[in-house]
């Protein structure tokens, strides 16, 4: 009698492997038609998937970057432009503005993303919120010492980057309460400088709003993310920088740092 040929170990875990396959394709489906994200009782029930399968296909997703999460909602991540080739600026973009939408809508605050290239401060992108609409930005760059985007920059650059910048773009006052001294401007670390407090700025930039920035480092890149509120709700701004502040996940740093 002959002996029984063993299948070999891994013929019942292909099937498995090829459902799981077939079920976080469907949740990365699922995903791709929420722009603004979803949760995962959202995808669960789309995809008709259990809540704990779904979790864990959604932790697997995430921690390869085909899913990023983002205050409780997953969205497409870098990985799936990845399939395709290098992610276009196009896409870059529409993925920064969808991450300043949701951070707009959770702080109930107009939001801003700001670098400094080429010598340069420039708004790439702002995000309004009811009843909190997004600044006037026609002097954003020569207002930089102003404005608390403008202002992180500036406490991020080198002296000499620093220096530069106010000669081409003098302190002058767009307020009653600008700075005017250079001297008075702040200062942070370009190691660590998220320890830092959050820069604030009252009425410096534009009478009646108030703003606070947090900076975002990588490399030789520097970066802001900064909320504005009208001066009625000026009280919430420290609670708001602070809420930034935790906010800011490495997603974010390389959608910013990738356009």
């Amino acid at each position: 009698m002959s002996a029984t040929r063993t299948p070999p170990a891994d013929a019942d875990a292909a099937p498995t492997l090829i459902a799981s396959a077939r079920r976080a394709l469907r949740l990365l489906e699922a995903a791709a038609r929420y722009p603004k994200g979803a949760t995962a009782k959202q995808l669960a029930r789309d995809t008709g998937l259990a809540l704990g399968t779904a979790y864990h296909l959604l932790r697997t997703l995430v921690h390869d970057r085909y899913l990023e999460r983002l205050d409780g909602h997953y969205l497409t991540g870098p990985a799936v432009s990845g399939l395709t080739g290098r992610e276009s600026p196009v896409a870059g973009r529409e993925r920064l503005d969808r991450l300043l939408t949701l951070l707009s809508d959770e702080l109930s605050a107009a939001v801003y993303f700001a670098w400094y290239r080429q010598g340069e401060v420039d708004l790439v992108a702002s995000v309004p919120a009811p009843g909190a609409p997004v600044v006037d930005h026609r002097n954003f760059r020569a207002g930089a010492h102003a404005h608390s985007a403008g202002k992180t920059l500036l406490a991020l650059m080198s002296a000499e980057e620093r220096r530069s910048h106010l000669a081409r773009y003098p302190m002058v006052a767009l307020t009653p309460y600008t700075l005017r001294e250079p001297a008075h401007l702040p200062l942070l670390p370009r190691q660590g400088p998220q320890r830092a407090a959050p820069i604030t700025q009252y009425q410096e930039y534009a009478l009646g709003t108030a703003g606070a920035a947090v900076p975002i480092v990588a490399g030789n890149g520097i970066a802001a993310v900064s909320v504005s509120l009208p001066m009625a709700q000026a009280h919430r701004l420290a609670a708001i920088a602070a809420q930034l502040r935790t906010r800011l996940s490495d997603d974010f740093v390389a959608v910013a740092f990738g356009l």
